[in-house]
């Protein structure tokens, strides 16, 4: 019990981290204070990260295990004529990896329903839609049938 009063004393004298202070705090609901809107789903993407070149490809995260290439194409063909709408999915299971890709007919397109789907419920999910960045050039696989000194893996020339 001494221990318990000790800790509480600790709390509330400012020796407890500000988090802490908070959550064991007897202050009202209204006290809490919500992250900027402007790191929400504004049409700006996710903060921190550079935007990518406007593109007719659409990269969409937050999706739901559950929701298929099909309802992603209904949601996002309320602002423009949509080409291709692909979740992407596990091999094994099927379900979603939680991202996808929608590709418009026109710029104009995209950029409504990058901005209108934005940070709006998919399937009971907040998902966040953004211009899709190029893929990076692959280069081929290297050959690993000779090392260093010049053997091959099983020891001949």
């Amino acid at each position: 019990m001494a221990l318990r009063a000790a800790a509480t004393r600790a709390i509330f004298a400012g020796a407890a981290p500000q988090g802490f202070r908070r959550m064991c705090s007897t202050a009202t609901a209204n006290s809490f204070m919500l992250p900027p809107i402007a790191a929400m789903g504004n049409g700006e993407g996710t903060p921190g990260r550079e935007q990518a070149p406007p593109s007719t490809n659409l990269f969409v995260s937050g999706l739901n295990k559950r929701t298929q290439s099909e309802k992603l194409r209904e949601a996002f063909s309320q602002f423009g004529r949509v080409i291709d709408a692909r979740v992407v999915t596990d091999r094994v299971s099927g379900y979603s990896k939680g991202f996808g890709f929608v590709r418009y007919a026109t710029l104009e397109e995209a950029e409504k329903g990058r901005v209108g789907m934005d940070g709006k419920f998919l399937d009971g999910w907040v998902i966040f839609a953004e211009y899709a960045r190029p893929r990076p050039e692959r280069t081929p696989p290297q050959s690993n049938m000779s090392n260093s000194n010049g053997y091959n893996s099983y020891g001949r020339e």
